[in-house]
């Protein structure tokens, strides 16, 4: 099996892309969107690491076996992300504790 080439000028491209990006992300967390910073800050990261992926790991040339592998590995983290979020974001109903209160210590006004 060959090996794939790539020029240094693909991978300098990137490395500039990638430090690009993360002068973006820098100059985001300084800049105050309210909550879709998080938003913002998660794009950039996910945009930085298939560039990673894509061209320093080579899985753009890769076998379609190791993108199904890498496919099912997103998808599994997909799934326990959103089954986190599932559990956290019904948590509204549980009641807030409003402290000890011992019927020794209460006083009446």
């Amino acid at each position: 099996m060959s090996a794939h080439v790539v020029p240094v000028k693909t991978y300098a491209a990137i490395f500039a892309t990638l430090l690009g990006l993360t002068a973006l992300t820098t100059g985001v967390a300084f800049i105050d969107l309210g909550p879709l910073n998080t938003v913002a800050a998660l794009t950039i990261a996910v945009v930085k690491m298939l560039l990673v992926a894509l061209f320093f790991m080579h899985l753009r040339e890769s076998p379609r076996l190791t993108k199904v592998v890498v496919i099912a590995g997103l998808f599994w983290l997909l799934l326990l992300i959103s089954l986190t979020l599932a559990d956290n974001l019904t948590r509204g109903w549980t009641p807030v504790p409003s402290g000890w209160q011992s019927g020794a210590t209460q006083s009446q006004p």
